[in-house]
């Protein structure tokens, strides 16, 4: 038995999510028929966070365990054919130890939420990005991001059924910076509640329009109370971008 770690990139919009689900088609259920038509065996491919509907990832670690041995490339080039016409791509696969748990031993996870901020609407990039019509104040919302980095309890920031057993979490990086017409949220952590970085993102648009303060973003977190903060950032602009374990 041979455990393999795999980098994968994907489009979120066709699927229902990363997990297999009854109501649509997940990343998951790809990648694991993908591994069936490959290998001939049946395998539950673990991933490092799951992402929603309609969110996107540009580096997601996943790891799966085969009886048949295979080279890396192959696998990687075999994927990949049987992927296809899903918008999925394995980037890179390495040999992993059978300690190795995409999930339960990454030690960290990042995202980015992109924003474009112009009156015209994507043509290129519809359903990749959030369209926010309004100026924003990149800068201001940077400033008030500063409020929710460190350790939390972030019940405002939570969905309802995040099925988190504490909503105590500590954020490392929560960085806001405007690149041309997008503005751009980077979020680092050892580990996320369900919806926080699109709550937050919906909270700082408040500030970068002018209708929120940090001053009110500091009186959401303190509420403990989801609706005390701003509303979800549609899934459009979400990005996984990797996850990190040790060496």
């Amino acid at each position: 038995m041979a455990r393999w770690k795999l980098t994968i990139e994907y489009d979120g919009r066709p699927f229902s999510g990363w997990q297999r689900q009854d109501n649509g088609p997940s990343v998951q259920q790809a990648l694991e028929e993908a591994v069936h038509k490959l290998s001939g065996e049946t395998v539950r491919v673990h991933a490092s966070g799951r992402t929603d509907a309609g969110v996107h990832a540009l580096g997601q670690v996943v790891h799966f365990d085969l009886e048949k041995p295979f080279l890396a490339d192959k696998i990687r080039d075999g994927l990949n054919f049987h992927l296809r016409p899903w918008p999925v791509a394995v980037l890179a696969v390495q040999a992993a130890g059978e300690d190795f748990h995409a999930r339960l031993t990454s030690i960290g996870r990042s995202y980015v939420y992109r924003i474009l901020n112009r009156r015209a609407p994507p043509a290129l990039d519809a359903g990749r990005v959030w369209h926010v019509q309004r100026p924003l104040d990149a800068e201001a919302m940077h400033a008030a991001a500063q409020v929710l980095v460190g350790q939390h309890d972030f019940t405002s920031f939570r969905a309802a059924l995040c099925q988190a057993k504490s909503p105590l979490k500590t954020l490392d990086r929560l960085d806001v910076v405007r690149e041309g017409e997008e503005v751009r949220v980077y979020a680092a952590a050892r580990s996320f509640l369900h919806h926080q970085v699109r709550n937050m993102v919906g909270t700082l648009e408040l500030v970068g329009i002018g209708k929120w303060t940090a001053a009110d973003v500091r009186a959401a977190l303190e509420a403990r109370d989801r609706s005390r903060a701003g509303p979800t950032a549609p899934p459009d602009g979400l990005y996984f971008v990797e996850a990190r374990y040790l060496p």
